[in-house]
């Protein structure tokens, strides 16, 4: 059935992405992450959508052609990009759409939000570089602040090159030196 694979795999990830918070020291925001996919234009899109391999909003799309569960996702959730699109302005005034710089407590759940994920839908095969390489995969083709995306990509890599155990603290160092500068 699935709308109970569908609350399955919401209760995973979020049991995750808490779990990697939580060793970030992220508390409040790894009991909040995601709480959006219960709302009915979220939830019951992704249960119809549901493949298990894979976000349901890649299918609502394909068939579609947009998604209204992530657009509701991405307008309520932080920790994702694309919530921080916006007009930008060009040093001549001119303007473009473009990705503004996200506040660091917000990059560190995105971190842990694609690190679940890349666990719930690759199961038995996942491996600590599976973030790093979907995010290197994307990367040309989204609008994303380079500040931002360079500090997701240098986490992303620590992860696949020293493993969770090694990674972690380091990434909470970091986190906490730049929390204490006011990055």
């Amino acid at each position: 059935m699935p709308v109970m694979a569908h609350l399955k795999t919401i209760c995973l990830h979020r049991k995750l992405v808490r779990h990697y918070c939580f060793r970030l020291g992220l508390y409040r925001q790894g009991l909040l992450h995601d709480l959006s996919k219960f709302s009915p234009v979220e939830f019951w899109r992704g249960a119809r959508y549901f493949q298990g391999y894979r976000s349901p909003n890649d299918q609502e799309r394909k068939e579609n052609g947009v998604s209204l569960a992530w657009l509701h996702h991405k307008g309520k959730n932080k920790h994702h990009f694309e919530y921080w699109l916006d007009y930008c302005l060009h040093d001549d005034g001119s303007v473009y759409m473009g990705g503004c710089k996200m506040p660091v407590r917000y990059v560190a759940e995105m971190f842990c939000d694609r690190v679940a994920a890349s666990r719930v839908y690759n199961k038995e095969k996942y491996t600590d570089g599976d973030s790093y390489n979907y995010y290197i995969r994307s990367k040309g083709h989204i609008l994303i602040h380079p500040e931002t995306s360079g500090l997701i990509e240098h986490w992303l890599l620590l992860l696949k090159e020293q493993g969770e155990d090694a990674a972690l603290p380091q990434i909470r160092r970091e986190l906490g030196e730049m929390l204490v500068n006011g990055y």
